[in-house]
């Protein structure tokens, strides 16, 4: 099997395959979110793809009016606010993210601890490079439960 870079690239391409992926360490274990090649905790290079659950929960969120063009460019402005946080998945690593399904226009009704389970969209890519600005991705988001 061809071995697969932990670097963003590759863990966009799994989103692009709607798989939330991570990396592993062998010797010690800890999960990280964004993948990379090298664990934090134990300084271990042994590292290997491991595919999340996809189930986790709100740890802080907050709601965003102001934001950048490929937010913008899907509807969400200062009269359509989006909720992105960040978010403890089941297997211990945390990710930021967009937070879909919550009550934006009353950010009190959203809770610290509720249950969110990953879900993709597929958005515009910001680039200053024209000939991949309009590109479409598929990115890794959260819905309530």
């Amino acid at each position: 099997m061809e071995e697969i870079s932990f670097t963003a690239a590759s863990f966009d391409k799994f989103c692009s395959e709607k798989k939330l992926m991570a990396s592993r360490c062998k010797k010690c274990g800890a999960v990280w979110l964004p993948p990379r090649p090298l664990c934090l905790k134990c300084k271990g290079k042994d590292m290997e793809w491991v595919e999340l659950k996809g189930k986790g929960k709100i740890v802080s969120f907050t709601t965003i009016g102001v934001g950048p063009p490929t937010m913008i460019e899907a509807g969400y402005d200062r009269n359509n606010h989006y909720c992105a946080g960040v978010i403890e998945m089941e297997e211990g690593c945390r990710m930021t993210a967009q937070i879909l399904g919550v009550d934006v226009e009353h950010p009190e009704s959203i809770e610290i601890g509720a249950p969110v389970s990953v879900d993709f969209i597929e958005r515009g890519c910001f680039s200053l490079v024209p000939s991949i600005a309009n590109v479409k991705k598929i990115y890794a988001a959260f819905r309530a439960s």
